[in-house]
């Protein structure tokens, strides 16, 4: 398809509001005249500042330029709201291996590219330059050429290019690690499992080689993320946020500078006090998939239905109206009472929760429910009767 319009473009870095003005008046020509359309693209938009990307606004609303704007930040971020508002935008992804290892074969057969030669690029050395382009074609494309013209052909006239030449030719070691096999899972598993047991040296070497091979740090991140709940847990709630926000951050400023953030909730995770005392999760679902199903005691059910024609609701006690805030009840169904899935270790945060919990449940054992909860209601009126004087 075609436009039919002049296509212009602008460079942030090197243009200003003089040369925007410029091409608007030739754009506002050639529409009055030969009622042509002008696509403006400007490259690094996000090098403009706010008053050169406000002196674009006027055009782009009455319609005198089309706006393309490229930029490798975020738009959201860095470009001026009003323009982002009245655009659409569309995110680059980064090419695949599959879409990098095409762009090799592409170079090598096309007479733009290596056509006239016989290059030999061994598929160790391929998967190395293809690793660490990190879905940027110019990237490999610069390196492939790097390596081909500086090899010399052999006594049958191939250019070789083997795994050496490939590390030479961008100035990389290449590490044992393939993202889809079994490198991929071993260093992960090596990585939670040194977090795990509190060496933060050994979990910061086996991220450190995961990021150096190209691992994706949003994989990494989300790791991290399930670890903080599943392996530090409540012996350190902030686990959680850490992690959580050292993710946000890497989003918010990317690489290289997030690989700070990497190194951050590494190290925190890895020192943390540990618990999987979450697992208690698992094992009340594990419940709820091989037993039968216990019925919600009548006092738990929703009230606001059916309190008048069933009785639902009907001796609910709120706990907020009671002294500490808390007043016996049974909250299990009957055939599950003193059943206990939830137990806290002694470690960190959880010292205390494990602290609290033992004595609601020594009382769970010492008395029943009902029991208890007239205990409780004397306990109650006593308190209230007899005020203890203050100070």
């Amino acid at each position: 398809n075609h436009t039919a319009s002049t296509f212009v473009t602008l460079n942030a870095v090197l243009s200003g509001v003089k040369d925007i003005r410029t091409e608007k008046a030739a754009a506002r020509q050639r529409l009055d005249l030969h009622r042509q359309r002008t696509i403006l693209f400007v490259d690094e938009v996000h090098r403009f500042n706010k008053s050169q990307q406000d002196a674009l606004l006027p055009h782009v609303e009455n319609g005198t330029v089309v706006f393309i704007g490229a930029t490798t930040e975020n738009p959201y971020f860095e470009v001026n709201k009003a323009l982002v508002s009245r655009s659409r935008v569309f995110e680059m992804k980064s090419l695949t291996p599959v879409d990098l290892d095409r762009v090799v074969d592409m170079t090598l057969s096309s007479e733009r590219g290596y056509a006239d030669r016989t290059v030999d690029v061994r598929a160790d050395a391929r998967r190395h330059l293809v690793s660490t382009a990190n879905g940027d074609a110019r990237s490999l494309l610069n390196a492939l050429e790097l390596a081909i013209e500086t090899t010399e052909a052999n006594e049958d006239g191939v250019i070789v290019v083997d795994l050496a030449v490939a590390e030479d030719s961008i100035q990389r070691r290449a590490v044992l690690y393939d993202k889809e096999g079994d490198a991929h899972f071993d260093t992960i598993s090596a990585f939670i499992k040194s977090m795990r047991g509190a060496d933060v040296d050994a979990a910061l070497y086996w991220l450190t080689m995961m990021v150096y091979a190209g691992e994706d740090p949003r994989f990494i991140f989300r790791r991290m993320i399930i670890f903080a709940a599943e392996d530090v847990g409540l012996a350190d709630p902030r686990a959680i946020q850490v992690a959580m926000a050292c993710s946000q951050a890497f989003e918010f400023v990317g690489m290289p500078e997030g690989q700070f953030h990497l190194g951050e909730c590494c190290i925190y995770l890895a020192t943390a006090p540990k618990s999987n005392s979450t697992f208690a999760y698992f094992d009340a679902l594990k419940h709820v998939t091989d037993e039968q199903t216990g019925e919600v005691p009548n006092p738990l059910k929703d009230g606001n239905r059916d309190a008048k024609g069933l009785g639902h609701g009907k001796g609910y006690l709120y706990p907020h109206a009671y002294h500490n805030h808390y007043v016996p009840q049974q909250y299990l169904p009957d055939s599950m009472q003193g059943t206990y899935f939830y137990e806290p270790t002694a470690i960190g945060y959880e010292k205390l929760i494990s602290e609290r919990l033992a004595y609601w449940r020594s009382r769970d054992e010492k008395e029943s429910v009902a029991k208890r909860a007239k205990r409780y209601a004397d306990e109650d009126e006593d308190a209230s009767q007899n005020p203890k004087p203050e100070g």
